[in-house]
């Protein structure tokens, strides 16, 4: 495991069950005050977890008493949470107990560990690893939580009720108008209410954010992924039948493909016709991560066939 990103997981987990709803938190958040930084996590209360992924990221170690490799890399784990003084929390899951979260991380062995940045699963490792190696991860989880805006830190206290719900500021009015439109599935109004934000402020780095996502749903709902691919193997210059695999590719997680499959339509066009397809590939960047090594490597080969 050496990169980390949120759209990693996107197709491959399921935590919609488990939501209470999904609205990120504004950077710079003040966090809630829990009891510990390491919990124990049910299908009942996962929800409150996912609340407070939205103000600091949340690793979840999924693992259960038989386990032997779970004996190994928890207490690791533990430690490298607790050093970090509220900047994470710790998730711990016990599979046998919780068959709905199992099911919704579909973890198929363990130990596995995911973390959450603000309601979205990040891939960490799964098996037991060194606490190098560890550290690694947790320092790039960091990283991409920043990225995300998702940069506040818990305060650990007994007075604490770790029951009670979070408290989270208003949205701004035109950030709240896109996420009711999103409940609902209405893209479109979604869509338009980013625009008014970032009309009124362009430097909004949340509405920036809010409507590559929003886009990229709007644009992948209802396309069918074997009937795109075979309309983009039928045509492999239609810059639309591309698009619409590369999307659904990124929102499935396949981020490299999602990319290479761009930029080699990017090669093959002539010189005029290239612009909406680099535009394309700026936009899934910035919904990735500038900081990710597949945007530094995708940016980079679009810079060698610009020059």
């Amino acid at each position: 495991m050496s990169e980390i990103s949120p759209a990693a997981l996107r197709g491959a987990v399921d935590l919609s069950s488990l939501r209470n709803r999904p609205a990120p938190a504004p950077a710079g958040a003040p966090a809630p005050g829990i009891v510990d930084l390491v919990v124990d996590a049910t299908d009942e209360t996962f929800g409150q977890i996912l609340e407070i992924s939205r103000t600091v990221p949340v690793v979840v170690d999924l693992w259960a008493e038989w386990c032997g490799p779970c004996k190994q890399l928890s207490p690791i784990i533990e430690k490298v949470t607790r050093e970090l003084g509220g900047r994470v929390l710790l998730a711990k899951v016990d599979v046998d107990a919780n068959p709905q979260l199992a099911q919704s991380f579909r973890a198929q062995s363990i130990p596995m560990v995911v973390a959450l940045i603000a309601g979205q699963p990040v891939p960490m490792f799964t098996g037991a690893v060194p606490e190098e190696q560890v550290r690694e991860v947790f320092a790039q989880l960091l990283q991409v939580a920043a990225q995300n805006g998702v940069t506040g830190t818990l305060s650990v206290g007994g007075d604490a009720d770790p029951e009670a719900p979070v408290e989270e500021p208003p949205l701004p009015p035109l950030h709240a108008e896109a996420f009711a439109a999103i409940e609902t599935g209405d893209y479109a109004a979604a869509i338009r209410a980013y625009e008014k934000a970032l009309a009124e402020n362009p430097r909004d780095e949340d509405a920036i954010a809010g409507l590559g996502q929003v886009r990229l749903l709007d644009r992948v709902q209802g396309l069918d992924l074997q009937q795109a691919r075979a309309a983009a193997a039928e045509a492999p210059l239609d810059v639309q039948a591309q698009f619409a695999v590369a999307d659904l590719d990124l929102a499935g997680g396949h981020v490299d493909d999602a990319f290479g499959r761009l930029l080699d339509l990017f090669a093959q066009l002539p010189s005029d016709e290239r612009a909406p397809v680099r535009e394309r590939l700026v936009e899934l960047f910035g919904l990735i991560g500038a900081a990710d090594p597949r945007v530094v490597s995708a940016r980079n080969r679009l810079s060698s066939l610009l020059f």
